[in-house]
């Protein structure tokens, strides 16, 4: 990651070039007719972009005028995984893969219009542009990330745009005219899917503050009991001062627990995240079980299946964790992690919790080897407690990804093709802790 300055940003929007008057509430460099412009964010495995953008008019938009060569979208080709912070305001032509209206700023899964001031342009979620993570600061040699504040993102109206025409008739009233030369920037801010869902918190001891976001079931009932998924970040998502929410949108970990299509399952599940303040795992430990303690009682959770799953250093919050309060855990999933060490080991058998840990072979910041260490710490000591192979594999699973395995080639990122095969996440949800 570099740590080259951040650079400003520099995207002049055009000249007003439309023959229908602006809005009042428009900014002065939005051509005339258009009210708004917004991102919309999703998070994908690697983590979150520009998904599509939802331009406002002042009245309902006739969709049958619209296709997807009325808007052009231009966005960064800057990814901070690969990318100095310079190319930030180099941009590149995104693809429009559906155009639609809609009467919100979001989009819709059935990607069909309904009537409203809203054009949603969806754009290709495999290209690789528009991504919104980027430096933030780097206080040594290692750096910190967070989530833009100022996308890049612009827009450019190719051709007109009408309003729904009466008794459904011609094309309708011109809401604003093609303005090809002119570059719109986005006005408002970013609808983040599912990463708005979340709450904000703090937790307080001992002159530390651990920050935190976590997310409850649309329709919670504290009458029942839900799952709680604690997610673990990685050393850049740890809290800087300046980069709340990054720990949500940096990578997938977070919001794939709310998404069947990534657990296979419907089941409603508690997400906890919080962002380590980077003064050392032991403490930031015992300040992750304290919050934990507090969480329980707050909230409806089932105290069977409460997990953790990590990124890179938060592995080594969750050795400690596991150690320090086995009982609180009923499983763990550690990818792309530092490895246990012997004390950890005896204390996380010693409860029997099950871990499935999963690693790059060609990780270039921590070494296949601290992957194969803790699996041959955690299986010998298993061993010496007289469990068989098949016992052992129950509780132990260990998987070692080759380079194809990853659809970005960050080879660090392990939690990648982790994701991406739903029978790890599955397995994960299935285990309940056992009475004592």
């Amino acid at each position: 990651m570099t740590t080259r300055r951040l650079i400003a940003t520099v995207m002049a929007a055009g000249l007003l070039t439309t023959a229908t008057p602006a809005s009042a509430s428009a900014p002065a460099d939005t051509p005339a007719g258009i009210q708004s412009v917004t991102a919309i964010t999703k998070v994908y495995t690697y983590g979150q972009k520009v998904s599509a953008v939802a331009v406002e008019y002042g009245e309902t938009v006739n969709p049958r005028e619209l296709d997807n060569s009325t808007f052009s979208v231009q966005d960064t080709l800057y990814n901070f995984r690969f990318n100095p912070i310079e190319d930030l305001p180099k941009l590149t032509e995104r693809k429009v893969t559906h155009t639609y209206t809609n009467n919100a700023a979001t989009t819709r899964t059935d990607q069909r219009s309904v009537p409203g001031r809203y054009v949603i342009v969806e754009l290709d979620p495999e290209q690789n542009a528009g991504w919104t993570v980027i430096v933030s600061k780097c206080p040594t040699f290692l750096c910190t990330v967070k989530v833009n504040p100022d996308l890049p993102t612009q827009l450019v109206q190719r051709k007109n745009v009408y309003g729904r025409p009466g008794l459904g008739i011609g094309k309708g009233p011109l809401l604003a005219r093609a303005t090809p030369e002119t570059s719109i920037k986005v006005t408002e801010k970013p609808v983040d899917l599912l990463v708005d869902e979340f709450r904000y918190g703090s937790y307080l001891s001992g002159g530390m503050v651990l920050p935190y976001h976590y997310h409850l079931p649309k329709n919670y009932d504290p009458a029942k009991t839900y799952p709680l998924m604690v997610v673990l970040p990685g050393h850049g998502m740890g809290w800087d001062g300046d980069n709340l929410t990054v720990q949500l949108a940096a990578d997938i970990p977070a919001t794939a627990w709310l998404q069947p299509k990534w657990t296979g399952s419907t089941e409603d599940v508690i997400v906890l995240a919080p962002q380590h303040q980077r003064v050392g795992s032991p403490a930031e430990a015992d300040l992750l079980v304290k919050l934990l303690d507090q969480f329980l009682e707050d909230f409806a959770v089932d105290k069977r299946r409460v997990y953790a799953t990590t990124v890179s250093y938060g592995s080594q919050l969750l050795w400690n964790a596991f150690a320090k309060r086995p009982d609180l855990f009923a499983g763990g999933l550690v990818t792309g992690g530092f490895a246990v060490n012997a004390e950890q080991a005896a204390a996380i058998v010693a409860a029997e919790i099950p871990l499935w840990v999963t690693h790059g072979v060609h990780d270039h910041l921590l070494n296949i080897n601290l992957a194969r260490t803790t699996r041959t710490l955690l299986r010998d000591a298993y061993a010496a407690r007289g469990k068989t192979p098949e016992q052992i594999e129950t509780l132990l699973r260990y998987t070692e990804y080759e380079d194809a395995a990853f659809s970005l080639p960050d080879y660090h990122a392990a939690y990648g093709p982790t994701y991406e095969d739903g029978s790890i996440l599955r397995w994960l949800l299935s285990r309940t802790k056992q009475p004592a």
